[in-house]
Protein backbone atom coordinates (compact mmCIF):
# COMPACT_ATOMS: atom_id res chain seq x y z
CA UNK A 1 0.00 0.00 0.00
CA UNK A 2 1.40 3.38 -1.00
CA UNK A 3 2.09 5.94 1.66
CA UNK A 4 0.24 9.21 1.49
CA UNK A 5 2.52 11.74 -0.19
CA UNK A 6 1.16 15.18 -0.86
CA UNK A 7 2.85 17.46 -3.40
CA UNK A 8 5.99 19.20 -2.23
CA UNK A 9 4.60 22.49 -3.48
CA UNK A 10 1.85 22.21 -0.85
CA UNK A 11 3.84 20.72 2.02
CA UNK A 12 7.17 22.46 1.75
CA UNK A 13 6.66 25.74 -0.09
CA UNK A 14 8.27 27.47 2.87
CA UNK A 15 11.37 25.35 2.42
CA UNK A 16 12.26 26.44 -1.09
CA UNK A 17 15.78 27.72 -1.57
CA UNK A 18 14.32 30.94 -2.91
CA UNK A 19 12.38 31.52 0.31
CA UNK A 20 15.03 30.54 2.78
CA UNK A 21 17.75 32.46 1.01
CA UNK A 22 15.64 35.49 -0.24
CA UNK A 23 17.46 32.36 0.87
CA UNK A 24 40.61 29.23 17.08
CA UNK A 25 41.47 26.15 15.89
CA UNK A 26 40.28 22.59 16.55
CA UNK A 27 41.47 22.43 20.15
CA UNK A 28 39.02 25.14 21.17
CA UNK A 29 36.14 22.65 21.08
CA UNK A 30 37.13 19.60 23.09
CA UNK A 31 34.95 16.73 24.15
CA UNK A 32 35.05 18.10 27.67
CA UNK A 33 33.93 21.50 26.40
CA UNK A 34 31.02 19.96 24.60
CA UNK A 35 30.05 17.92 27.64
CA UNK A 36 30.05 21.08 29.74
CA UNK A 37 27.39 22.48 27.41
CA UNK A 38 25.21 19.46 28.07
CA UNK A 39 25.70 17.99 24.59
CA UNK A 40 26.31 14.32 23.75
CA UNK A 41 29.86 13.07 24.07
CA UNK A 42 31.56 11.29 21.17
CA UNK A 43 35.05 10.82 19.83
CA UNK A 44 36.36 13.84 17.93
CA UNK A 45 38.33 11.74 15.47
CA UNK A 46 38.62 11.68 11.69
CA UNK A 47 35.41 10.18 10.36
CA UNK A 48 36.88 7.94 7.70
CA UNK A 49 33.98 8.69 5.34
CA UNK A 50 35.00 9.07 1.68
CA UNK A 51 32.80 12.13 1.08
CA UNK A 52 33.53 14.98 3.47
CA UNK A 53 32.42 17.96 1.47
CA UNK A 54 31.61 21.64 1.44
CA UNK A 55 29.50 23.59 -1.03
CA UNK A 56 31.42 26.82 -1.69
CA UNK A 57 29.49 27.96 -4.74
CA UNK A 58 29.38 31.57 -3.53
CA UNK A 59 33.16 31.81 -3.08
CA UNK A 60 33.94 33.55 -6.37
CA UNK A 61 31.29 36.15 -5.63
CA UNK A 62 32.81 36.78 -2.20
CA UNK A 63 36.29 37.05 -3.70
CA UNK A 64 35.06 39.52 -6.32
CA UNK A 65 34.30 42.06 -3.57
CA UNK A 66 37.61 41.47 -1.81
CA UNK A 67 36.59 38.97 0.86
CA UNK A 68 39.30 36.63 2.12
CA UNK A 69 39.38 33.69 4.53
CA UNK A 70 41.88 32.79 7.20
CA UNK A 71 42.64 29.85 9.48
CA UNK A 72 44.82 30.33 12.53
CA UNK A 73 45.41 33.94 11.49
CA UNK A 74 46.81 33.08 8.06
CA UNK A 75 44.95 34.12 4.92
CA UNK A 76 44.80 31.16 2.53
CA UNK A 77 42.59 30.33 -0.47
CA UNK A 78 39.41 28.83 0.94
CA UNK A 79 39.70 25.50 -0.84
CA UNK A 80 43.17 25.01 0.68
CA UNK A 81 41.90 25.80 4.18
CA UNK A 82 39.21 23.18 3.71
CA UNK A 83 41.63 20.61 2.27
CA UNK A 84 43.94 21.11 5.24
CA UNK A 85 40.97 20.51 7.53
CA UNK A 86 40.06 17.08 6.20
CA UNK A 87 37.74 17.95 3.31
CA UNK A 88 37.71 15.55 0.35
CA UNK A 89 34.97 16.99 -1.92
CA UNK A 90 33.89 20.44 -3.05
CA UNK A 91 30.37 20.91 -4.39
CA UNK A 92 29.68 23.55 -7.03
CA UNK A 93 26.29 24.57 -8.41
CA UNK A 94 25.81 25.33 -12.08
CA UNK A 95 23.12 27.55 -13.56
CA UNK A 96 22.45 27.61 -17.31
CA UNK A 97 22.28 31.36 -18.02
CA UNK A 98 22.23 33.07 -14.63
CA UNK A 99 21.18 36.70 -14.06
CA UNK A 100 24.46 37.28 -12.21
CA UNK A 101 27.99 36.76 -13.50
CA UNK A 102 28.62 33.72 -11.31
CA UNK A 103 27.82 30.00 -11.15
CA UNK A 104 27.94 29.70 -14.91
CA UNK A 105 30.08 27.25 -16.87
CA UNK A 106 33.18 29.45 -17.05
CA UNK A 107 33.15 29.87 -13.30
CA UNK A 108 32.64 26.16 -12.67
CA UNK A 109 35.55 25.36 -14.99
CA UNK A 110 37.77 27.80 -13.08
CA UNK A 111 36.72 26.36 -9.73
CA UNK A 112 37.26 22.81 -10.96
CA UNK A 113 40.89 23.69 -11.69
CA UNK A 114 41.34 25.14 -8.22
CA UNK A 115 39.63 22.14 -6.61
CA UNK A 116 41.94 19.71 -8.38
CA UNK A 117 45.01 21.79 -7.47
CA UNK A 118 43.98 21.57 -3.81
CA UNK A 119 43.83 17.77 -4.06
CA UNK A 120 40.05 17.65 -3.78
CA UNK A 121 37.28 16.02 -5.81
CA UNK A 122 34.47 17.83 -7.59
CA UNK A 123 30.77 17.22 -6.98
CA UNK A 124 28.91 19.10 -9.71
CA UNK A 125 25.37 20.21 -8.90
CA UNK A 126 23.33 20.83 -12.06
CA UNK A 127 20.37 23.08 -11.26
CA UNK A 128 19.00 22.89 -14.82
CA UNK A 129 17.66 26.41 -14.41
CA UNK A 130 18.94 29.93 -14.93
CA UNK A 131 18.77 30.56 -11.19
CA UNK A 132 17.85 28.74 -7.96
CA UNK A 133 16.25 25.31 -8.29
CA UNK A 134 14.75 23.57 -5.25
CA UNK A 135 11.59 21.66 -4.24
CA UNK A 136 9.42 24.74 -4.78
CA UNK A 137 11.15 26.22 -7.84
CA UNK A 138 12.34 24.33 -10.92
CA UNK A 139 12.06 26.92 -13.66
CA UNK A 140 13.07 25.78 -17.14
CA UNK A 141 15.94 27.91 -18.53
CA UNK A 142 14.54 30.72 -20.64
CA UNK A 143 16.28 29.48 -23.79
CA UNK A 144 14.69 26.03 -23.39
CA UNK A 145 11.12 27.06 -22.67
CA UNK A 146 8.26 25.98 -24.92
CA UNK A 147 9.99 22.81 -26.11
CA UNK A 148 8.18 19.48 -26.40
CA UNK A 149 9.23 16.65 -24.08
CA UNK A 150 11.23 15.02 -26.87
CA UNK A 151 13.02 18.24 -27.84
CA UNK A 152 13.65 19.22 -24.22
CA UNK A 153 15.10 15.78 -23.54
CA UNK A 154 17.54 16.24 -26.42
CA UNK A 155 18.41 19.77 -25.29
CA UNK A 156 19.07 18.49 -21.78
CA UNK A 157 21.27 15.67 -23.07
CA UNK A 158 23.34 17.97 -25.28
CA UNK A 159 23.79 20.58 -22.55
CA UNK A 160 24.79 18.02 -19.92
CA UNK A 161 27.15 16.24 -22.30
CA UNK A 162 28.79 19.55 -23.31
CA UNK A 163 29.36 20.61 -19.68
CA UNK A 164 30.86 17.30 -18.61
CA UNK A 165 32.96 17.10 -21.77
CA UNK A 166 34.35 20.57 -21.06
CA UNK A 167 35.39 19.48 -17.59
CA UNK A 168 36.95 16.29 -18.94
CA UNK A 169 38.81 18.22 -21.64
CA UNK A 170 40.59 20.42 -19.07
CA UNK A 171 41.53 17.41 -16.97
CA UNK A 172 39.00 17.97 -14.19
CA UNK A 173 36.23 15.39 -14.64
CA UNK A 174 33.75 15.47 -11.76
CA UNK A 175 33.92 12.53 -9.39
CA UNK A 176 30.18 12.84 -8.82
CA UNK A 177 27.31 14.68 -10.49
CA UNK A 178 23.85 15.63 -9.33
CA UNK A 179 21.46 15.55 -12.27
CA UNK A 180 19.22 18.19 -10.75
CA UNK A 181 18.99 19.91 -7.39
CA UNK A 182 16.35 18.81 -4.85
CA UNK A 183 14.16 17.28 -7.55
CA UNK A 184 11.48 16.04 -5.13
CA UNK A 185 8.79 17.56 -7.36
CA UNK A 186 10.60 16.98 -10.64
CA UNK A 187 12.58 19.46 -12.72
CA UNK A 188 12.25 21.64 -15.82
CA UNK A 189 8.71 22.71 -15.00
CA UNK A 190 6.07 22.39 -16.32
CA UNK A 191 7.20 19.54 -18.59
CA UNK A 192 9.06 17.60 -15.91
CA UNK A 193 6.92 18.51 -12.91
CA UNK A 194 5.69 15.45 -11.03
CA UNK A 195 2.71 16.83 -9.11
CA UNK A 196 0.24 18.71 -11.30
CA UNK A 197 -3.09 19.33 -9.60
CA UNK A 198 -4.42 15.94 -8.52
CA UNK A 199 -2.25 13.99 -10.99
CA UNK A 200 1.31 12.69 -10.85
CA UNK A 201 3.54 12.79 -13.91
CA UNK A 202 6.44 10.41 -13.24
CA UNK A 203 6.93 9.38 -16.87
CA UNK A 204 7.99 12.79 -18.22
CA UNK A 205 10.24 13.45 -15.25
CA UNK A 206 11.88 10.03 -15.66
CA UNK A 207 12.39 10.65 -19.38
CA UNK A 208 14.29 13.85 -18.64
CA UNK A 209 16.27 12.29 -15.79
CA UNK A 210 17.32 9.35 -17.97
CA UNK A 211 18.49 11.78 -20.65
CA UNK A 212 20.65 13.73 -18.21
CA UNK A 213 22.14 10.58 -16.68
CA UNK A 214 22.91 9.11 -20.11
CA UNK A 215 24.80 12.27 -21.03
CA UNK A 216 26.92 12.17 -17.88
CA UNK A 217 27.83 8.53 -18.43
CA UNK A 218 28.62 9.06 -22.11
CA UNK A 219 30.92 12.00 -21.39
CA UNK A 220 32.61 10.59 -18.27
CA UNK A 221 31.92 6.89 -17.55
CA UNK A 222 33.74 6.93 -14.22
CA UNK A 223 31.60 9.75 -12.78
CA UNK A 224 29.01 8.62 -10.23
CA UNK A 225 25.46 9.93 -10.62
CA UNK A 226 23.43 11.19 -7.67
CA UNK A 227 19.70 11.93 -7.56
CA UNK A 228 19.06 14.51 -4.86
CA UNK A 229 15.86 15.25 -2.94
CA UNK A 230 15.13 17.21 0.23
CA UNK A 231 13.67 14.42 2.40
CA UNK A 232 16.47 13.80 4.89
CA UNK A 233 14.06 13.41 7.81
CA UNK A 234 11.12 11.92 5.92
CA UNK A 235 11.52 8.21 5.23
CA UNK A 236 8.03 7.79 3.81
CA UNK A 237 8.54 10.62 1.36
CA UNK A 238 12.02 9.46 0.39
CA UNK A 239 10.89 5.90 -0.29
CA UNK A 240 7.86 7.10 -2.24
CA UNK A 241 10.13 9.13 -4.53
CA UNK A 242 12.85 6.53 -5.09
CA UNK A 243 10.36 3.68 -5.49
CA UNK A 244 8.67 5.59 -8.29
CA UNK A 245 11.77 6.57 -10.24
CA UNK A 246 13.18 3.05 -9.99
CA UNK A 247 9.86 1.71 -11.24
CA UNK A 248 10.33 4.02 -14.24
CA UNK A 249 13.69 2.41 -14.98
CA UNK A 250 15.89 5.31 -13.87
CA UNK A 251 19.40 3.99 -13.17
CA UNK A 252 21.62 5.96 -10.79
CA UNK A 253 24.39 5.40 -8.26
CA UNK A 254 23.91 7.56 -5.17
CA UNK A 255 20.98 8.80 -3.09
CA UNK A 256 21.40 12.45 -2.10
CA UNK A 257 19.41 13.98 0.77
CA UNK A 258 19.11 17.45 2.25
CA UNK A 259 18.74 17.52 6.02
CA UNK A 260 18.15 20.73 7.99
CA UNK A 261 16.73 19.99 11.45
CA UNK A 262 14.51 23.10 11.71
CA UNK A 263 12.66 21.84 8.60
CA UNK A 264 13.24 18.09 8.60
CA UNK A 265 12.94 17.21 12.28
CA UNK A 266 15.26 15.73 14.93
CA UNK A 267 18.42 13.76 14.23
CA UNK A 268 16.52 10.56 15.01
CA UNK A 269 14.48 11.15 11.84
CA UNK A 270 17.64 11.24 9.76
CA UNK A 271 18.91 8.06 11.38
CA UNK A 272 15.60 6.27 10.82
CA UNK A 273 15.64 7.30 7.17
CA UNK A 274 19.20 6.11 6.48
CA UNK A 275 18.57 2.85 8.32
CA UNK A 276 15.60 2.14 6.05
CA UNK A 277 16.92 3.42 2.71
CA UNK A 278 20.18 1.47 2.73
CA UNK A 279 18.77 -2.08 2.81
CA UNK A 280 15.78 -1.13 0.66
CA UNK A 281 17.84 0.12 -2.30
CA UNK A 282 21.40 -1.10 -1.73
CA UNK A 283 22.76 2.28 -2.79
CA UNK A 284 25.28 4.64 -1.26
CA UNK A 285 23.81 7.69 0.47
CA UNK A 286 25.17 11.21 0.94
CA UNK A 287 23.64 13.88 3.15
CA UNK A 288 24.49 16.37 0.45
CA UNK A 289 23.19 19.45 2.25
CA UNK A 290 23.18 20.29 5.93
CA UNK A 291 24.14 23.21 8.19
CA UNK A 292 23.75 24.57 11.71
CA UNK A 293 24.08 28.05 13.25
CA UNK A 294 27.05 29.24 15.27
CA UNK A 295 25.11 32.29 16.49
CA UNK A 296 21.58 33.67 16.46
CA UNK A 297 22.94 37.14 15.71
CA UNK A 298 22.73 38.68 12.24
CA UNK A 299 25.66 39.89 10.15
CA UNK A 300 23.72 42.18 7.80
CA UNK A 301 20.34 43.86 7.36
CA UNK A 302 18.63 40.75 5.94
CA UNK A 303 16.93 38.50 8.50
CA UNK A 304 18.59 35.12 8.89
CA UNK A 305 16.71 31.90 8.40
CA UNK A 306 17.35 30.56 11.89
CA UNK A 307 16.83 33.29 14.46
CA UNK A 308 15.42 31.73 17.65
CA UNK A 309 16.44 29.03 20.10
CA UNK A 310 13.15 27.23 19.42
CA UNK A 311 14.52 26.29 15.97
CA UNK A 312 17.55 24.55 17.49
CA UNK A 313 18.03 20.94 18.49
CA UNK A 314 18.00 20.27 22.21
CA UNK A 315 21.56 20.07 23.51
CA UNK A 316 23.06 21.82 20.48
CA UNK A 317 23.30 25.56 21.16
CA UNK A 318 23.93 28.20 18.53
CA UNK A 319 27.66 28.37 19.12
CA UNK A 320 30.79 27.15 17.35
CA UNK A 321 30.97 24.24 19.82
CA UNK A 322 27.30 23.42 19.27
CA UNK A 323 27.77 23.62 15.52
CA UNK A 324 30.78 21.31 15.69
CA UNK A 325 28.90 18.84 17.88
CA UNK A 326 25.98 18.82 15.42
CA UNK A 327 28.18 18.07 12.41
CA UNK A 328 30.03 15.34 14.29
CA UNK A 329 26.75 13.73 15.27
CA UNK A 330 25.50 13.80 11.66
CA UNK A 331 28.75 12.08 10.68
CA UNK A 332 28.23 9.49 13.41
CA UNK A 333 24.74 8.74 12.12
CA UNK A 334 25.98 8.41 8.55
CA UNK A 335 28.76 6.06 9.61
CA UNK A 336 26.17 3.82 11.27
CA UNK A 337 24.18 3.42 8.02
CA UNK A 338 23.58 -0.31 7.41
CA UNK A 339 25.82 -2.19 4.98
CA UNK A 340 28.36 0.60 4.84
CA UNK A 341 26.22 2.67 2.46
CA UNK A 342 26.68 5.92 4.39
CA UNK A 343 29.06 7.61 1.96
CA UNK A 344 29.38 11.02 3.55
CA UNK A 345 28.16 14.56 4.10
CA UNK A 346 28.40 17.96 2.39
CA UNK A 347 28.10 21.14 4.45
CA UNK A 348 26.17 23.81 2.62
CA UNK A 349 27.90 27.17 2.10
CA UNK A 350 30.32 27.32 5.06
CA UNK A 351 31.82 30.56 3.72
CA UNK A 352 28.78 32.66 2.79
CA UNK A 353 29.79 35.58 4.99
CA UNK A 354 28.04 38.97 4.80
CA UNK A 355 28.58 41.03 1.66
CA UNK A 356 27.03 38.80 -0.98
CA UNK A 357 23.26 38.44 -1.27
CA UNK A 358 21.20 35.52 -2.56
CA UNK A 359 20.21 37.75 -5.48
CA UNK A 360 20.94 41.30 -6.62
CA UNK A 361 19.86 43.84 -4.03
CA UNK A 362 19.32 41.25 -1.29
CA UNK A 363 21.37 40.29 1.73
CA UNK A 364 22.52 36.97 3.12
CA UNK A 365 20.23 34.85 5.29
CA UNK A 366 22.96 32.25 5.84
CA UNK A 367 25.69 34.28 7.57
CA UNK A 368 25.10 32.59 10.95
CA UNK A 369 25.48 29.09 9.43
CA UNK A 370 29.05 29.53 8.22
CA UNK A 371 32.23 27.98 9.63
CA UNK A 372 33.84 31.43 9.53
CA UNK A 373 32.96 34.61 11.40
CA UNK A 374 31.74 37.72 9.61
CA UNK A 375 35.34 38.74 8.88
CA UNK A 376 36.24 35.40 7.29
CA UNK A 377 38.22 34.03 10.24
CA UNK A 378 37.71 30.32 10.88
CA UNK A 379 35.66 29.18 13.84
CA UNK A 380 36.55 26.15 15.93
CA UNK A 381 33.88 24.25 13.98
CA UNK A 382 36.21 24.28 10.96
CA UNK A 383 37.60 21.09 12.57
CA UNK A 384 34.37 19.22 11.80
CA UNK A 385 36.08 16.71 9.45
CA UNK A 386 39.17 16.12 11.59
Amino acid sequence: MEREFRPVSALFAAQSRRSFLAKTIAGAATVAGVASLGMPEFAFAASGLPVLGHDISTLQQEESIGKTFSDGGTVVPLEKILANRGTTYIRERLWVNPPIAFNNLSHVLAMATRIKAAGLKLLLDFHYSDFWADPGTQTTPSAWQGQSLSTLSTTLYNYTYSVISSLVAQGTPPAMVQTGNEVTDGMLWPTGQIYVGSTQNWTSFATLMKSAISAVRAASPSTRVMIHIDRGGDNGGAEYFYDHILAQGVSFDVIGLSYYPWWHGPLANLQTNLNALSPRYGKDIVVVETAYPWTLANGDSTTNDVTTSSQLLSGYPASAAGQLAYIKEVISIIKATPNGHGLGVVYWEPAWIPGVGWESGQGDQWDNMTLFNYSGQSLSSIACYQ
